[in-house]
C-alpha cells in the first residue's frame, strides 16, 4: 500500500506543480469561468488578483510537501490534509460561478486523492 500511497503523492504534487508553474499564464478545458489564464479565473470567481498569489503560493508549498513526503512521513498528512481543504475551496469556487462539472472535475479527483492518502 506504501507503493501506492506514493504514486497518489506524486500525481497531487505534481499535477498541482504543473498548473501553477507550467500553465500558469495557459489556457486549459478546466479553467474557471472563461478565464484564459489563472489571473483571469480568479477574476472570474469574483476574487483580487492579490489572492492568485497567495493561493499559489500555499499550493505549491503542499504540493512540494507532498513530494517531500516520499522521504519524510511526517508532512504528508498535514499537506493532504491542506491539500484537501485547498480542493473544496477550488470546488465551492466553481459552483459559485456555475461551471460545468468537467470544469470542477479536476478539483474533485484532487480532493478524493488527498482523501486516500489521509486514509492510507
Amino acid at each position: 500500500m506504501e507503493i501506492v500511497k506514493i504514486i497518489l503523492q506524486l500525481i497531487v504534487g505534481l499535477g498541482i506543480l504543473n498548473v501553477w508553474l507550467l500553465r500558469f499564464n495557459k489556457k486549459t478545458a478546466y479553467r474557471g469561468g472563461k478565464a484564459g489564464n489563472m489571473k483571469e479565473e480568479f477574476k472570474a470567481y469574483g476574487l483580487p488578483e492579490s489572492i492568485v498569489y497567495l493561493v499559489g503560493f500555499i499550493k505549491v508549498s503542499l504540493a512540494l510537501m507532498l513530494i517531500a513526503g516520499i522521504w519524510i512521513e511526517s508532512l504528508v498528512d498535514p499537506a493532504a490534509i491542506g491539500m484537501a481543504a485547498m480542493m473544496l475551496g477550488a470546488i465551492i469556487m466553481h459552483i459559485k460561478i456555475r461551471d460545468s462539472f468537467k470544469q470542477t472535475l479536476p478539483a474533485l479527483s484532487l480532493l478524493i486523492i488527498c482523501g486516500i492518502i489521509i486514509w492510507l
